[in-house]
């Protein structure tokens, strides 16, 4: 089988050694990055114009295109390439604007009785300013469209609240949602669901969450304080009323739905909807899924997921941590040399080839890196041994990835 995979970070780089690994599969990948170039073979591509990748799709005669990114997913690339009658993993552009849009996701929610936090989405100052004294301090703050995941203001500032709204087209102000936060990848065809490992990131740059969002700067599977109930009651409560009600728009979901959750008092509540695998999440899960990923996706984008063999993983536990480069994430350094990076367990994500070969920052998250162990605390010490072995100048790095969960700090309200 030969597949196309788009997209050129850190998730994109985790597709790719699953879907290499996978018998029987040829996989070429567009544009790439120094680690997927490893494992794959590269062409450019506009990865966001659809008629580009639908036509780099039939020019490598794709048997299957993986859909990594948010934004192509949006910009419709997914309906490009099945024009061209080739098999797609990745929602339609009507159907990821349960990404593009948080207002639409919103929507979508509150008529399929889907449990979220309350939400006032609007353009007007004044009525963003009265939301934020509805809901009260912590204030939540979310830019409508997509922001690569950094469009969330969660602060106790009032000023800095008003500040980020102001700053967005159109702006969703949230209530809080207090309690653990998880996150479960659902692969499905619009019909059936098939859900992968629960996993927890770390959206703050700063250790004990602190300071401001980020892309993610660690994650780990599985979740041992997890409630044992918790994928079925997803499934029950979240998933399947969302993916109904898609298909009762005429927009059903088909690939990878995403659902950020809060485990509060009131039982788990959605945080957000992503329309692709996270990142830095799919660097713990993927690693730990023993079943073909070719496989997997494949049957999401044929419509035969209900056929597919329950699901295989790997004993034992994973962490990432991501190594940033300098100033992130409020801006980025490119081009400062990074050592150290052999062998397994290394991410590509913000990465370029200098002209003399070495292996330079090129981007903000730059690498992660990922260790399994027998449990928890074995994978995070193995991760951190790694993440020891890398030389980068003035790198930004959390040190408490997985920390609480290791030493049984997390509690899921009562």
């Amino acid at each position: 089988m030969r597949i196309l995979l788009i997209g050129s970070g850190g998730r994109e780089h985790a597709l790719a050694l699953g879907l290499a690994a996978s018998p029987g599969v040829t996989l070429i990948a567009a544009p790439g990055n120094p680690g997927i170039a490893e494992v794959a073979e590269l062409h450019p591509v506009e990865a966001t114009n659809p008629d580009a990748v639908a036509a780099l799709a039939v020019e490598v005669s794709a048997d299957l295109v993986v859909v990594g990114p948010e934004a192509p997913l949006v910009a419709g690339v997914a309906d490009a390439v099945r024009a061209k009658g080739i098999a797609c993993f990745g929602p339609t552009a009507a159907a990821a604007q349960l990404e593009g849009s948080k207002t639409f996701a919103n929507e979508v929610m509150a008529a399929a009785g889907v449990p979220t936090a309350g939400s006032v989405s609007t353009t007007d100052p004044a009525e963003a300013a009265a939301a934020l004294d509805r809901f009260g301090a912590p204030y939540v703050v979310k830019e409508d469209g997509l922001a690569a995941g950094k469009g969330v203001l969660v602060s106790d500032d009032r000023d800095a609240a008003l500040a980020h709204a102001a700053a967005c087209e159109r702006v969703v102000i949230e209530e809080f949602l207090d309690g653990p936060e998880v996150s479960l990848f659902v692969v499905t065809d619009g019909e059936t669901a098939v859900p992968l490992l629960p996993a927890q990131d770390f959206k703050r740059v700063g250790e004990g969450d602190t300071g401001p969002n980020t892309g993610g700067m660690g994650a780990y599977a599985p979740l041992p304080w997890a409630p044992p109930s918790l994928v079925d009651d997803v499934l029950a409560t979240v998933v399947h009323p969302t993916l109904a009600e898609m298909r009762r728009r005429g927009t059903p979901f088909a690939g990878l739905l995403y659902v950020g959750l809060a485990l509060t008092r009131g039982g788990p509540k959605v945080i957000e909807f992503n329309a692709r695998f996270g990142d830095p999440e799919s660097q713990v899960v993927l690693p730990l899924l023993e079943t073909p990923l070719a496989d997997v996706l494949r049957a999401a984008a044929t419509g035969s997921l209900a056929s597919l063999q329950p699901l295989r993983w790997r004993s034992g536990a994973a962490v990432t941590v991501v190594i940033a480069s300098a100033g992130y994430p409020a801006s980025s350094r490119s081009g400062d040399v990074i050592s150290g990076v052999s062998g397994a367990g290394f991410i590509h994500a913000g990465t370029a080839r200098a002209s003399g070969g070495e292996l330079v920052t090129a981007g903000g998250r730059v690498l992660s890196v990922t260790a399994i162990g027998a449990d928890l605390s074995a994978a995070r010490d193995a991760a951190y041994a790694l993440v020891d072995g890398v030389s980068l100048a003035d790198a930004v790095i959390r040190r408490d990835i997985a920390l609480a969960a290791v030493e049984g700090r997390i509690r899921v309200p009562g």
